[in-house]
C-alpha cells in the first residue's frame, strides 16, 4: 500500500471558498474567468481566453515526441438567472439559467449584477392567502420575483433588462464536508487549479479548459475541444450523491466519503471503455479510493471533449460526489474532494504507461 498522505492532506478550504462564492452565471463568467487566470497562471506555460470566453491553459508534456494532447475540461459557470422585466413597483421578473427544481428558489436571497451589485430576496405569495388548491400545488419559476426593497425609479438607477443574477450563499465546513452554493461546478475548477500546481512530469501536453455555458448546453467545451483537438480527455463536474433517507440502494448513484468517482456513462456519454480501465487501474496503483458512477439523466463538459475535435478523443470523466445538487446547500466531503486531485494528478503522469491499443 502506498503512503497516502497527498490523498488525506487537508483541502485548501479558503481557496475552494473564494472560488466557489465568486458570480459566475452562464454567459456571465467574467469575474470567476478573472480569478482562475490570476490563480492558474503562475502553474502552466500559457493561458488565453477564446472568443467564447473559455480559459485555455497549457502545461507541457515532458514525453511527448508525438505531440499528443490530453484536454481537461472544467465548467466555470453556475446557474443563475437574467433579468426579463421590471414591473410598476420596482419587482423583477426573471428567466432561469440553467436547471431549477423550483421549489428550492423559496426563501432564498440573489444578487443582482447591474451597474452595482444589490442584494435581493426570492419573494411569492405568501401562505397565508393561498387558496387551498394553490397550497398543494407544485410551485412554478414564474410563481416567483425579486424584490429588493426599492420602488420601480430607485431600481432603475442600477438594474436594466438582461442583467445576471447569482445565488447569495457562502461556503462553511459541516464535519468532514464543505456546503456552498456553486459546488457545481467550482469544487471541479479547484481540483484542476490544485492538480496543475502539483503536476511536475505530466506525460503529453495538458490543457486545462476552464468551460463557460455548460449549464445552458455543454456550449464552451464544444468550442474548446473543437480547437484542441485532443487525442484524450478527462472532464471534471460534480455528480449525484443520493446517500439520503429514502433513497434505494440503487437510486443512490454515488455515497459521500466513498472516493472519488469513475464516471461509466451519464445521459449524453458513454465513457471510453479504455479511460475508465486506466482510471480504474491508476487508481489501484496509487492507493486511491474510487467508486463507479453510472448517472441516467444528466450531462457534463465530457460529451463535448469526447466528440467534438477533429478525430474525437479517448475520453472519460472524474466526478465528485455531491449531495443536493442545483440547491444553495451543496454538499461535497474533503475527502473525495482530495481523492480526485490525487487521481487526476495520477493519471496526467501515467498516460503513456498504458496500451490504449486494446
Amino acid at each position: 500500500m502506498k503512503d497516502n498522505a497527498k490523498i488525506t492532506k487537508m483541502i485548501d478550504v479558503s481557496l475552494l471558498k473564494q472560488i466557489c462564492e465568486i458570480p459566475g452565471a452562464p454567459g456571465f463568467e467574467k469575474p470567476v474567468r478573472d480569478l482562475v487566470v490570476s490563480l492558474v497562471s503562475p502553474h502552466v506555460d500559457e493561458v488565453r481566453i477564446d472568443n467564447i470566453g473559455n480559459v485555455i491553459a497549457l502545461k507541457k508534456g515532458t514525453r511527448n515526441p508525438d505531440g499528443k494532447r490530453v484536454m481537461l475540461a472544467a465548467h466555470l459557470d453556475e446557474i443563475g438567472f437574467i433579468i426579463s422585466h421590471i414591473d410598476e413597483q420596482g419587482f423583477l421578473r426573471f428567466n432561469t439559467l440553467g436547471g431549477f427544481d423550483p421549489k428550492t428558489l423559496t426563501a432564498q436571497r440573489v444578487i443582482v449584477h447591474g451597474k452595482k451589485d444589490l442584494i435581493g430576496v426570492m419573494g411569492s405569495k405568501p401562505i397565508h392567502v393561498m387558496t387551498p388548491e394553490e397550497k398543494t400545488k407544485l410551485p412554478k419559476t414564474t410563481d416567483f420575483f425579486i424584490d429588493l426593497g426599492m420602488p420601480k425609479e430607485e431600481v432603475e438607477k442600477y438594474i436594466t433588462i438582461g442583467d445576471p443574477v447569482t445565488r447569495d450563499r457562502e461556503l462553511i465546513e459541516m464535519g468532514d464536508c464543505v456546503n456552498c452554493k456553486s459546488i457545481d461546478n467550482r469544487v471541479a475548477v479547484f481540483i484542476v487549479i490544485e492538480a496543475l500546481k502539483q503536476l511536475k512530469n505530466p506525460a503529453y501536453d495538458v490543457y486545462a479548459a476552464f468551460t463557460v455555458q455548460e449549464e445552458v448546453g455543454i456550449r464552451g467545451a464544444n468550442v474548446a475541444a473543437h480547437q484542441i483537438n485532443p487525442d484524450f480527455g478527462i472532464a471534471l463536474d460534480t455528480t449525484i450523491a443520493f446517500d439520503v433517507p429514502g433513497a434505494a440502494p440503487h437510486e443512490k448513484v454515488t455515497e459521500l466519503g466513498k472516493g472519488t468517482a469513475i464516471k461509466i456513462m451519464d445521459a449524453m456519454t458513454i465513457c471510453d471503455y479504455r479511460m475508465v480501465a486506466f482510471m480504474k487501474e491508476v487508481a489501484g496503483k496509487e492507493a486511491i479510493t474510487w467508486q463507479p458512477e453510472l448517472l441516467t439523466a444528466g450531462g457534463t463538459d465530457t460529451a463535448g471533449v469526447q466528440r467534438m475535435g477533429k478525430q474525437g478523443a479517448i475520453a472519460g470523466a472524474i466526478s465528485i460526489p455531491t449531495r443536493h445538487l442545483h440547491q444553495v446547500i451543496e454538499m461535497a466531503h474533503k475527502k473525495d474532494i482530495a481523492d480526485s486531485i490525487a487521481l487526476l494528478v495520477a493519471c496526467l503522469e501515467q498516460l503513456d504507461s498504458y496500451d490504449w491499443s486494446h
